[in-house]
């Protein structure tokens, strides 16, 4: 790896702030998006000195989507992870993420997953429902799983070794951690961080099935990072997952940080609790290479 697990920590600690700017962009989102609303003075900025990091084309079944890509400058059969967006699409800090990763000497690569159906930087904290209602209310899952498998493919022909696949996501992406870990029997490890377990609501064509449903097809050992504090995702589904596992003879597991909210990992917004970010970011990277995604 590029630089030790304790250089990144290190790092991590002596974050500073971003200003919410505005940049052109063609196809994510620029910057942060308006849902997310003040920035934390804690958001942290990793640079791209040593990387190669830029926005990517992948050629999908049907169309092409754009995604951030980050991997060390002048490596290749590097350790693929694909990072997972939040429910906010590909912003700011989805890309540090992939950034971080490429600093630890993996290819990281985050597609647009929503790319068909809008932007969602153009909502701000007063029209977030109607970003939910516009486009993630339309985004189904199997389009989603497509989707990543040719965005493995496609970091298969740039420099990346799809023989070690990791998949990490955030919030909505964490739903999707677990979906792909039974969809793609190719990914060694998946880490998911607060992502749903159970619909919330009745099953549909576009959504027909949850983590808690898809627990006998899991291909992959996913670590499950969750807040004690989340108002969104109950202690009794997380419960109910561990004993669904258990039972199944499954490897994964969910941790619970006690005195955590859901988006503890998120640095820029109110929800970031630094030390339990710092100790999941270690269970990932120890995760990853405990099944050979390093």
């Amino acid at each position: 790896m590029a630089r030790s697990e304790q250089d990144w920590v290190e790092a991590f600690a002596r974050s500073t702030q971003l200003s919410r700017r505005r940049f052109s962009s063609s196809g994510l989102v620029a910057g942060f998006t308006l849902c997310t609303g003040p920035l934390n003075a804690a958001t942290i900025v990793t640079d791209t000195n040593g990387l190669d990091a830029a926005e990517v084309k992948i050629p999908t079944a049907d169309v092409t989507i754009p995604a951030y890509r980050a991997r060390p400058k002048g490596k290749s059969n590097l350790p693929l992870v694909l990072v997972v967006q939040e429910v906010f699409g590909i912003h700011e800090h989805i890309r540090d993420i992939c950034r971080r990763f490429a600093n630890l000497g993996y290819y990281a690569i985050a597609p647009s997953l929503y790319a068909r159906y809008g932007d969602p930087g153009k909502y701000d904290m007063s029209t977030a429902q109607q970003l939910v209602k516009d486009i993630v209310s339309k985004v189904p899952d199997r389009e989603v799983m497509s989707d990543l498998d040719a965005a493995v493919n496609f970091a298969g022909k740039d420099g990346a070794d799809a023989k070690r696949l990791g998949i990490t996501g955030f919030c909505w992406g964490g739903r999707i951690v677990w979906l792909y870990s039974a969809h793609n029997p190719q990914v060694k490890a998946g880490v998911a961080w607060y992502g749903q377990l159970r619909s919330p609501q009745p099953p549909d064509a576009r959504r027909p099935k949850y983590p808690l449903d898809l627990v006998g097809d899991m291909h992959a050992p996913v670590l499950g990072l969750y807040g004690g504090k989340d108002k969104g995702i109950s202690q009794a589904d997380v419960a109910a997952m561990n004993a669904a596992l258990q039972k199944a003879g499954k490897e994964s597991k969910l941790e619970i940080f006690a005195d955590a909210e859901h988006g503890f990992f998120a640095d820029y917004r109110p929800s970031y609790n630094a030390m339990d970010a710092q100790q999941g970011w270690r269970e990932l990277l120890a995760w990853f290479r405990k099944y050979g995604v390093a």
